[in-house]
Order: structure tokens, then sequence, then C-alpha cells
């Protein structure tokens, strides 16, 4: 199977389309947004005419009222790339969502359910202390991953956090149990576009404006009169937040695209962060895509097809 990475708007999608016609491939999601049916403007799903040129599975599968973990969508992934390669066709997985693609490359290990009530506290005591001082507060209870982990992670930190917390054991001995989910079995070309800085935050900042343009506030006003638990993802989409405190009258639509633009570029940083420290031996293309650089990755994928079963 062929694995595409990257941060939001490097252009992903767009390769994983044009991959997926050109080696008769089906495109597979991997990013925690985009199975939501609700939310297909402001998380960047395919839009019809793309799904009309490629089959697309795992992209608004779920209610925004549910909750999909790394587990349930690993799952759900297992089964798709069974079904893509019973039909003979490539799988073609992609997303930006690093505990997905762990997940899918190495397994998972068997940490319980954690309350939400927890999950609150942790991402509560986070937003009150900040990296540092929450980096400190981790290594007081779990110095092992305190240890592992940089202060400028906060998704992971909020995590060691929180399992250590509902558990009284630290991630790190879950981890080292054995696999609650396996990895998928198969050979992996993995792809990691990480494109510059700069070009990355010009393409987030114009894209959320397209974004506006076709609907987002809407489609924000549709979720709200779901009156979601604050804990499910959904809630927690990029510009969710500040579109909403809009339509609600708690700020104006310029402060709002400011703040909504402003987490993309932040959630941007840690992704290319993860990407770095978890993909290193990938396939790297330090550019947007383009189709200037469309054959120099056919060219990758045509030879990991050839030497596939050898």
């Amino acid at each position: 199977m062929v694995v595409i990475a990257g941060p939001t708007a490097s252009g992903k999608s767009a390769l994983a389309l044009d991959a997926a016609e050109a080696f008769s491939g089906t495109v597979i999601n991997a990013d925690s947004m985009q199975v939501y049916r609700e939310l297909r403007i402001l998380t960047a799903r395919p839009p019809p005419a793309d799904e009309d040129r490629a089959p697309h599975r795992l992209f608004g599968v779920l209610s925004a009222t549910e909750r999909c973990s790394a587990g349930r969508w690993l799952d759900l992934a297992a089964a798709a790339i069974d079904e893509t390669r019973a039909a003979g066709r490539l799988p073609i997985v992609v997303g930006g969502t690093g505990l997905y693609l762990r997940a899918l490359l190495e397994g998972l290990a068997p940490v319980p359910e954690i309350a939400d009530t927890v999950r609150a506290e942790a991402r509560t005591l986070h937003e009150r202390l900040g990296d540092e001082a929450f980096h400190a507060e981790l290594a007081r209870i779990d110095p092992q991953m305190a240890a592992r982990l940089p202060a400028a992670d906060g998704q992971r930190l909020i995590r060691a956090f929180e399992v250590v917390k509902a558990t009284g054991r630290s991630l790190a001995d879950w981890q080292g149990q054995e696999k609650a989910h396996q990895p998928v079995a198969g050979r992996f070309a993995t792809i990691v576009l990480n494109p510059p800085r700069d070009d990355l935050y010009a393409a987030i900042d114009a894209r959320f404006e397209d974004m506006i343009e076709a609907g987002a506030l809407d489609e924000v006003a549709a979720l709200e009169e779901l009156k979601l638990d604050p804990s499910l993802p959904a809630s927690k989409a990029l510009g969710v937040a500040p579109l909403g405190r809009y339509l609600r009258g708690e700020m104006d639509l310029d402060e709002a695209r400011r703040a909504a633009k402003q987490a993309s570029r932040n959630y941007a940083k840690r992704q290319c962060t993860w990407l770095g420290n978890q993909m290193a031996g990938a396939n790297l293309y330090p550019a947007q895509y383009s189709q200037r650089l469309q054959s120099r990755i056919f060219s990758f994928i045509r030879q990991f097809l050839l030497t596939a079963d050898t």
C-alpha cells in the first residue's frame, strides 16, 4: 500500500487522488476529522467531484455525535484495505493524524478507554498552565513520559497525563505491552510532503478564505444545532470554535478568521514536528504537491510496485 502524509494544506489529498487515478487505487482516509459527515468544508474533505474520479473510503462515515478513537479507525481502515486489495486495487492511505498513521504502521498499545471527565481535566489544565508548566506537572506524576516528550508537544503531553491519571500507570508501561491492535500487514511506500513553513502558512490562510466562501459558517451553524458534548472530537475541529463564537456574537468575523487561521498554522507546525520525528525514514518531499513534483513521486511509487513482490 501507499501511505501519503503531510501537514494540513500540503496538497496530500490532491496527490492521493492523482495517484489513485494513475495506479488504479482507492483513497482511504487517515484524517481524524474527515471521518465526520457534518464537516466536509472545514476539514477540507474531498468534494463529490473528486470522489467520483476514484473510489474513496472512510470519508464522512461517522456522525459528529460519535467519537472515533485510533483503535476504531484502525479497525475500519484494516477492513477498507482488505476490501480494496480484494477488488484488485491499490490502497492509498492519506492523512495527517499522527496517531492514526502510527497505529497503521506500528499497531496500538492496549490502553484502556479514558473517561471524558479525565480528558477534560487534562485539556483544561494544559490551557491554564501552558506548555512548560504542564510539562513540569507531567514530570511530577510520570517522569518517564515527560523525559520522552518536548514541552511543545501539547497533544502527546495531554495524552500521557490523562493515561497516568486514569490508570495510575505510565503510558510507557502500556506501550511496552503486547499490541492490542496489530499493524496492518503488507509493504508500505510512505510519502511525506513537508513544504517550507511560509508556503504552508500562506496556503492555510488562502484555503480558509475559500472555506468561508464555500459555506463554512453555515456548516458551523448546523453543527451547533446538534448541541454536541464539547469533549467530542468534532467540536474541536479547526475553525469550529472561533466561527461558533462569531455566530454567537462573541467576536467579529475578522477576529474569528484570524483565530481560525492561527489555530490551523499552529496545528500544521505540530504536524511538521511529528512527521520529522516519527516518519524520518519516509520518502520526503520538502515542497507542496504540484504537477511538477508529480513525476518524481509517481516514479517512486512505480518502482515500489515493481519490487513489491520481490
